[in-house]
């Protein structure tokens, strides 16, 4: 039996990508609130240490996610605003779909702060349309949603009726 690595590589391309998401949303928070996200900020958010912090901010920034320098605050390139919307958009709509269910509120919210990163495409569409959610034209543009799109062009995209 041929065993292949592929799994694995997979589960830590995820990690990284949910790690890079949960960053760029809580620096865009403090951004909004602060008007700058400092390394004491983010570590306390995320509840990790300032050493974390400045490791994974290096990461990001190799990534094209975030602008830094030395002992300065940390800014989101384009590429970090457009991530920390969609990480946004998917958490809010993961947690309208657990209170629809029924979830209490503190429950949902920690809830839907594990299942955003993990819910395909096709199902994160699924739970808006069951919440009644309406996509605005720059979300359809990102999930690749045809305005008027054909049944036939949903179903070869994977996106069910």
């Amino acid at each position: 039996m041929e065993v292949s690595p592929e799994p694995h590589r997979r589960a830590r391309e995820a990690r990284a990508e949910e790690l890079a998401e949960d960053y760029v949303e809580v620096i865009d928070d403090l951004i909004t609130q602060y008007g700058e996200a400092r390394v004491v900020d983010i570590a306390e958010r995320l509840g990790v240490t300032h050493v974390t912090v400045t490791r994974t901010v290096a990461r990001l920034r190799k990534q094209g996610l975030v602008r830094a320098e030395r002992y300065r605050s940390i800014f989101l390139s384009d590429a970090g605003s457009k991530l920390a919307e969609r990480a946004r958009h998917r958490h809010g709509v993961v947690l309208e779909f657990l209170r629809a269910l029924g979830v209490r509120d503190t429950t949902a919210r920690i809830d839907a702060e594990g299942i955003e990163h993990h819910v395909s495409e096709c199902t994160l569409q699924a739970f808006q349309r069951f919440c009644g959610l309406k996509l605005s034209t720059s979300q359809r543009a990102h999930l690749g949603v045809a305005r008027g799109s054909t049944k036939r062009q949903r179903a070869k995209r994977g996106e069910g009726t």
